[in-house]
């Protein structure tokens, strides 16, 4: 049994997710570029004001940020659990690819920041360059068409999805500021509460609902990002057999349009409302710019290819049949396309709202830097054939 769900997931959820995935980081492009068109023309002053919108006590970006990203990260949850389970997490050797992938791909960006911030009021940058946006990644990858190999897309998507575990992880551990404890506490209660269901078999999505909810207002209050409760709500979902019928697959499969078509859009207009000012070159001067730039440009695709060697090289894992190592320094480069994870992190490592500005600008031209060399170094690796292999 356990075969058959992996086989279809390899082949049914994996294609929908693929294909979504793709879809969304081309409607992301569309979305920025709209995005910076606007706040950059007459429209500019409204088109910030429009974001500020006070809604219940709190601007509009809020909601968006603190909210609806939190979906967001609930889909990130399930799509982990399901490779945890069934997907190219499930079997520890196909796995330590692309987690020592990841794991390069976060380490020699955040170095590589730190070089030039380190002691710094900036140096709480240092998670920025560690992100990989999936979408944008995926989006970039499905320009390709039929010569990339399935191989390419699993590591890439694998390597992408532990790097926002890995980029949840750090804000969970460094981007807290102020703990409530009675809060945090009892947040974790009502997660207790959801997980005690789980293995009492209540298999009603409704109650989780609820209980992640009341979970996000608790966090929120807690000082910890209200955003986490995404994940640790998609754990405590019933993931069953991981079968069609079980709750976990058809949330999954429910927010993937809403997500990619809806929220992911939406964050891109109210985060990259950012006004080009005269002064570009003393920006790009600026330590954390250079950090950020070095980190995704240069960090990402080092540490992919390098931990990634080491790792082979090592015997603990093996490079796919129809891969090699010019593929995987290529792929390396999507991997510095950082957007919607590297700006939430901005928004969370600084205070400061021209830094905050600047640091945007800086993540979209570092990771249309990386999506470009990455596009053209794929365009010349992968033969044009319909199984995409690596030449």
């Amino acid at each position: 049994m356990k075969k058959q769900l992996k086989k279809l997931y390899k082949s049914d959820l994996f294609t929908e997710f693929f294909d979504n995935e793709k879809s969304s980081g081309l409607v992301l492009i569309g979305c920025t570029l709209v995005s910076l068109i606007l706040a950059n023309s007459i429209f500019g002053a409204q088109y910030h004001h429009t974001w500020l919108t006070n809604i219940g006590g709190q601007p509009l970006e809020y909601w968006i940020n603190d909210g609806l990203m939190t979906i967001f990260f609930l889909l990130i949850g399930l799509e982990l659990e399901r490779e945890i389970y069934l997907g190219e997490l499930s079997n520890i050797k196909d796995a330590l690819l692309p987690i020592f992938a990841a794991l390069g791909g976060m380490i020699i960006p955040a170095g590589l920041y730190l070089m030039d911030n380190f002691g710094e009021a900036t140096q709480s940058g240092a998670g920025i360059p560690m992100a990989t946006d999936i979408a944008f990644a995926l989006g970039v990858l499905s320009l390709l068409g039929n010569r990339v190999p399935l191989s390419l897309k699993v590591f890439l998507t694998a390597l992408a999805v532990i790097d926002d575990l890995g980029a949840i992880l750090i804000i969970a551990a460094f981007y807290t500021k102020t703990i409530s404890f009675t809060y945090l506490f009892s947040a974790l209660g009502v997660l207790l509460a959801m997980f005690v269901m789980n293995r009492m078999k209540v298999i009603k999505l409704f109650p989780y609902l609820i209980g992640g909810v009341i979970m996000w207002y608790l966090m929120l209050h807690s000082g910890i990002h209200a955003t986490i409760t995404g994940v640790l709500l998609a754990f405590v979902i019933p993931f069953e057999n991981g079968e069609k019928k079980s709750i976990s697959y058809k949330l999954q499969h429910f927010l993937h349009k809403p997500v990619g078509f809806f929220i992911l859009p939406l964050f891109a207009l109210a985060n990259t409302a950012i006004v080009l000012g005269s002064n570009i070159g003393e920006t790009l001067e600026q330590h954390y710019s250079l950090g950020i730039a070095m980190g995704l440009v240069i960090g990402k695709p080092v540490g992919i290819a390098l931990f990634s060697f080491l790792a082979v090289s090592a015997g603990l894992c093996k490079l796919p049949d129809d891969l090699n190592w010019k593929t995987i320094i290529a792929v390396g480069f999507l991997g510095g396309i950082g957007f919607t994870m590297s700006i939430f992190i901005t928004l969370l490592a600084f205070d400061d709202h021209e830094i905050i500005n600047n640091a945007k600008f800086v993540i979209l031209l570092s990771s249309l830097t990386a999506g470009v060399i990455g596009f053209f170094l794929l365009k010349q690796t992968l033969k044009s054939s319909p199984n995409g292999k690596a030449s």
